[in-house]
């Protein structure tokens, strides 16, 4: 019995010496994390892993090293299987790697503002061989070390600079001879258009190196400075002037006696003399330009435009204004005609040649002929002569003109009175013709008016004629109706006395008392005396017993009394 109590005794202060250890070495080995083996990655920072672990799980030796150049090969799950620097980096935050595997180190991370362009050059993979010297391919898939075509716009970058190394470079210019090249950030803006030289084949891209046919519009494009460069360009039309130098003084023009500007004794402007000696100066005007789709020609055969201007249209526009103006007189380029096809001829062969190099005009002109003052003179006076000659015959045809006005002018308010008259009679007779017609139709209209009447009144007339016969008629059949129902009535009772005291019986009142009087011998007036009496006497007793209402009266408001009749 003794026995167990004392294991289970000896177990318990066992497990209480155990617990305190336990909970010591969990709490030994947190502070052991988060004091030694904590990583803290800021924001704006990546770190880089190197593992250098222990031996592989259940397998005898060493974990193996990764080849140089590469990283440390991982699982799927992206746990290490070699020694060496992994592909992946640890983001902003707390991490936990424990010190005695991982060796760690932070890395900024590549920011690229706006305006500027990331170069990146891989570090790992084959050699390149042949004469590349860029390498295809997207960024972390590479094969080959050394400038990546591909170039990173503005944005934040997590670039591991085991494998990489960036170069963050804004606009490049690159000058080469009288040509200025751009690369890095390039801003072509409105009005211009960019021509790009490629300095290497891309084959992923299907483009040859050197200048391309394909412009860029205005824009921004990022662009590696070791893949291509642009040549900015203006397109459109320009203006371009030869001007001869004039005589001034403090600023001013000065006039020769005939009127025209002073030129100097000097080369300006185009110079030559005519096919009579005389010395001619000449000003022109070129309003000239390159398309987009000539900006690549441009720059391919003569550089830039300020090539283009000097070596193209500033010398042509002095070679053919000088071989057509050579050829003819010094009168011939100052009279109308001959001067416009001189400016004619000259517009179209420059026009012609401006267009086999590969250029626009939109205008050619010659501005001003500075024609010597001995020739001038004498032709602008003949010329005046002439105009004050056409001046005077134009005054007098105007004169004539203007009286052959005034006579129209005359005959109009002549023809405007006469035709005044004119309308005036025909409306007097208007008028006229127009109250014949009225008087006309009024008397028309009261024959009619009379011929109606008199039909009304013979109408009428038998209207009354026919009413009448139809009253005589109709009250001959009342009397025949009456007589014919008396005769019936008659023939009903039998006799006409016995119809008459049926009439007689039916009118009297259905409260008439009869009294029957005898009267004596005598009249009948003069026993009437005691019938009244005796009516009268009744009617009053009747009276009294009445209201005054009820009591019948006669139509002048006497009262009266019924009767009876023997």
């Amino acid at each position: 019995m003794n026995e167990p109590k004392s294991f289970v005794r000896k177990l318990g202060q066992r497990l209480g010496m155990a617990v305190p250890a336990f909970v010591m070495l969990v709490v030994g080995y947190e502070a052991f994390e988060w004091t030694f083996n904590r990583v803290y990655v800021p924001v704006g920072y990546s770190m880089v892993l190197r593992y250098k672990g222990p031996p592989l799980p259940f397998l005898p030796g060493d974990r193996p090293v990764a080849a140089p150049g590469q990283f440390a090969k991982v699982d799927e799950n992206g746990r290490p299987l070699e020694i060496g620097i992994l592909k992946d980096m640890l983001g902003p935050g707390r991490h936990f790697r424990w010190i005695g595997w991982w060796e760690t180190k932070l890395v900024p991370d590549t920011i690229v503002k706006p305006g500027q362009v990331a170069v990146v050059t891989s570090r790992m993979g084959k050699e390149l061989t042949g004469d590349k010297f860029l390498v295809d391919g997207r960024f972390e898939e590479t094969a080959e070390k050394g400038i990546l075509r591909q170039v990173f716009a503005p944005g934040t970058y997590r670039i591991n600079d085991y494998a990489y190394f960036v170069e963050v470079i804004e606009e490049k210019q690159i000058q080469s001879g009288t040509q200025t090249k751009h690369s890095g950030w390039v801003s072509i803006p409105t009005g211009y258009a960019g021509v790009v030289t490629n300095l290497s084949d891309n084959q992923s891209g299907d483009r040859a190196a050197g200048i391309q046919d394909e412009v860029l519009q205005p824009g921004l494009y990022p662009m590696n400075p070791n893949e291509q460069h642009v040549d900015i360009i203006p397109v459109g039309y320009a203006e371009k002037s030869i001007k001869s130098n004039l005589v001034s003084r403090d600023g001013v023009p000065v006039l020769d006696d005939s009127g025209e500007p002073a030129v100097m004794d000097d080369n300006s402007g185009i110079n030559f003399p005519s096919n009579d000696g005389f010395p001619i100066h000449m000003d022109f005007t070129a309003v000239w330009g390159i398309m987009p789709d000539q900006a690549a020609d441009v720059i391919r055969t003569f550089g830039n435009l300020d090539a283009v201007e000097t070596k193209v249209v500033v010398p042509q526009i002095e070679s053919i204004c000088r071989n057509q103006g050579s050829s003819l007189g010094a009168v011939d380029l100052l009279v109308g005609d001959t001067r416009l096809k001189f400016q004619e001829a000259v517009s179209h062969d420059f026009e012609t040649v401006l267009k086999d190099k590969g250029l626009t005009l939109l205008h050619g002109f010659v501005r001003n002929i500075h024609i010597p003052l001995e020739v001038r003179k004498p032709i602008q006076e003949k010329f005046i002569a002439d105009e004050l000659k056409l001046t005077r015959e134009q005054e007098i045809l105007t004169a004539r003109t203007e009286a052959t006005l005034r006579e129209a002018e005359k005959k109009v308010d002549l023809e405007t009175e006469r035709i005044k008259a004119e309308t005036t009679k025909l409306f007097a007779e208007a008028v006229a013709e127009g109250n014949k017609k009225a008087e006309e139709t009024k008397a028309e209209t009261g024959k009619l008016v009379a011929a109606i009447a008199r039909k009304s009144a013979e109408l009428e007339a038998q209207a009354t004629v026919n009413l009448g016969k139809a009253d005589a008629s109709t009250r001959q059949m009342e009397a025949e109706a009456k007589s014919e129902l008396f005769q019936l009535a008659v023939s009903a009772f039998g006799s006409g006395d016995a119809y008459n005291h049926w009439v007689f019986a039916s009118g009297l009142p259905e409260d008439i008392q009869l009294d029957m009087l005898y009267a004596g011998e005598g009249t009948f007036w003069t026993d009437l005396k005691g019938f009244s009496e005796v009516m009268l006497g009744r009617e009053a007793a009747k009276a009294n017993q009445r209201p005054a209402s009820q009591t019948p009266s006669n139509a002048n408001g006497v009262t009266t009394a019924p009767t009876s009749k023997k």
